[in-house]
């Protein structure tokens, strides 16, 4: 893959006197000089409230963001444009289908699969669910490898769960999920099927039609694109049967004194006014990661994670957690007896950004037996060159607090 570093602005600042070594691209990614481009010629010289106005400027403001709901569809291999609801983020859609479609097909006594790797996100919203619906959530564990258990996963589908959800790609661990295999077996168990994929989408090809989940979702500003803007993917016959998971402007199609009908796919799902930027951004990005190539994507991460892993292996006192096989550019760690906070601190000082804390996976953390790990995630603009910055800003940081060779 050609070096795309020079398309980066934020990576020509230095901090702390060294290089800015950006390492924390799983929590959000730096964006490219095409997308901040694409953003200001927007409100340069496009802005207007989409589908609403008749005038040219409204109705070119609505092409460009119909446009990019295309482009997403294209971009993740999904067959109905109409199945992509625009959102602020993988949170927003895994609410929205946990609060719309939970409330009529989860009822007392139902049950909702999980695994022990999800993030919050895809956590939280289903506990709120359970907890609403008087209804049971099972919570599938891990092999000593650090994958999901299928024999346990199989054992939680004997329940005939009604809703079953998983990551495509652990934030913590770097776990590739079997998801299609996983999905086919849910659905042999009569469940829906919500796939979070914030940690695949911008990584790797995914096709949600071959991997034939319900709904999908993902972040756009783990891609390259702003913050505040997604998509849930959905199948257009589950979302059409979905009552509306917000009221107001652009998803009705008629308002009476006491009741209104709703507007058609994907409008239903879309009140008021969208993120039009962040529309526009995201095809922007999705226009970038196409002429990258997603499979050169995903080879460079895991090369880089490869290479990130032999280094650190090297590091007395360096715990190192997930899988030993294929994983993703995730790579979370301890040392020795160094908080991580503390450890992000310290490396902090030598220009390199990494993450700190639970990760918002707290369960997955009391299954590491840890409070919280230091995080190191790999994009398209990191090179062995900052794996090797990585390395030396902690083994500063081993020195600091008395871990040297003896």
């Amino acid at each position: 893959m050609r070096d795309v570093r020079s398309d980066f602005p934020i990576l020509h600042r230095e901090v702390h006197g060294h290089r800015l070594v950006y390492l924390d691209s799983a929590a959000t990614t730096q964006k490219p000089r095409q997308v901040i481009d694409a953003i200001v010629e927007y409100y340069s010289s496009l802005n207007a409230n989409v589908h609403r106005g008749a005038y040219d400027l409204a109705v070119r403001a609505t092409e460009a963001y119909e446009a990019v709901r295309a482009e997403v569809a294209t971009f993740v291999g999904a067959p109905d444009p109409n199945g992509v609801i625009f959102v602020r983020g993988t949170t927003e859609a895994i609410n929205l289908v946990a609060s719309s479609l939970g409330r009529v097909r989860v009822q007392k006594g139902d049950t909702i699969v999980v695994t022990a790797m999800e993030h919050h996100s895809n956590l939280i919203p289903w506990q709120l669910l359970a907890e609403a619906r008087e209804a049971h959530l099972v919570m599938v564990e891990l092999t000593a490898d650090w994958q999901i258990d299928l024999a346990g996963y199989r054992r939680a589908l004997e329940r005939s769960p009604k809703i079953v959800t998983f990551t495509h790609v652990s934030n913590v661990l770097g776990t590739i999920n079997p998801v299609a295999d996983l999905t086919r077996l849910a659905h042999d168990a009569g469940a829906v099927v919500l796939v979070d994929g914030a940690q695949a989408v911008p990584h790797m090809p995914v096709n949600v039609a071959a991997l034939d989940a319900d709904f999908y979702v993902f972040s756009g500003h783990k891609m390259l694109a702003p913050m505040g803007i997604g998509a849930l993917i959905g199948k257009p016959a589950l979302l059409d049967a979905m009552p509306p998971y917000q009221g107001g402007g652009e998803m009705i199609r008629t308002v009476h004194d006491t009741s209104a009908t709703y507007a058609p796919l994907p409008h239903k799902f879309e009140a008021g006014t969208p993120n039009v930027e962040g529309a526009v951004g995201l095809g922007a990005a999705i226009r970038y990661l196409d002429a990258l190539g997603m499979d050169e994507v995903a080879a460079h991460e895991r090369a880089l994670a490869r290479y990130a892993l032999e280094r650190l292996a090297t590091i007395d006192a360096l715990t190192l957690y997930g899988p030993a096989g294929d994983r993703a550019g995730v790579v979370s760690f301890t040392l020795a007896d160094i908080h991580p906070h503390d450890l992000a601190t310290i490396v902090d000082s030598e220009g390199v950004a990494i993450r700190a804390g639970h990760h918002c996976a707290q369960p997955l953390m009391r299954r590491l037996d840890v409070a919280a790990t230091a995080r190191a995630t790999f994009y398209v603009y990191n090179t062995r060159e900052d794996v090797d910055a990585l390395v030396a800003a902690l083994e500063k940081a081993r020195t600091l607090f008395g871990y040297a060779h003896a």
